[in-house]
């Protein structure tokens, strides 16, 4: 992994982590897939590694995850997707040409077109993201309630009531928060 960039915040779900390469996108927001070598990182963490990413690719990739972080933010609030999203989505699903494969321990695995072939890693993503949009998965597309982060993220605990994308970061900065205010009106409680 290259370093001098941020940590990818990684999650179980892979068009949701996916929209997470950009976070804090309401307060000061952190791209973490700044260069094409950042994507192919990304991508290699993910199980989907390619051997290189051009400008261009990088640019499909970004089109991409703002299209999923829309339609998936729209589908937590019960709205409309919005066309243009679901348009980039279906396009990008259409031009992969990955294909599951089972490896010998029972887990799928995903066979790129060619190794340079960021498109087909893109159709993956694509893939998963309408899997998750359109209901096909045991849980639900909630909203981050870090009023910074707002990130979609699909929830699958059991009571489906999660608040935060993620509780290392946003979850523990929320509560981190509320201590501290809590702290300032109730100064003797500290002793």
């Amino acid at each position: 992994m290259r370093t001098g960039f941020p940590d990818f915040r990684l999650g179980s779900v892979l068009a949701t982590s996916f929209t997470g390469t950009l976070s804090e996108r309401h307060g000061n927001a952190v791209e973490r897939i700044p260069t094409p070598h950042r994507l192919v990182d990304w991508l290699a963490v993910n199980g989907l590694a390619v051997d290189s990413c051009t400008t261009a690719q990088l640019e499909l990739a970004r089109e991409l995850r703002e299209s999923i972080h829309a339609a998936a933010t729209a589908a937590a609030i019960q709205d409309a997707l919005p066309a243009s999203a679901v348009q980039v989505i279906n396009d990008r699903s259409a031009q992969g040409r990955a294909a599951a494969i089972l490896t010998p321990g029972g887990e799928r695995r995903w066979r790129l077109g060619s190794a340079s072939c960021v498109e087909d890693a893109l159709g993956v993503i694509a893939a998963d993201a309408i899997s998750i949009i359109a209901g096909e998965r045991d849980g639900k597309l909630a909203l981050c309630a870090s009023p910074t982060c707002q990130a979609a993220f699909f929830d699958t605990s059991q009571s489906r009531t999660r608040k935060w994308c993620d509780m290392n970061t946003c979850g523990n900065r929320q509560k981190k928060a509320r201590f501290n205010a809590n702290q300032r009106k109730n100064p003797r409680s500290a002793e």
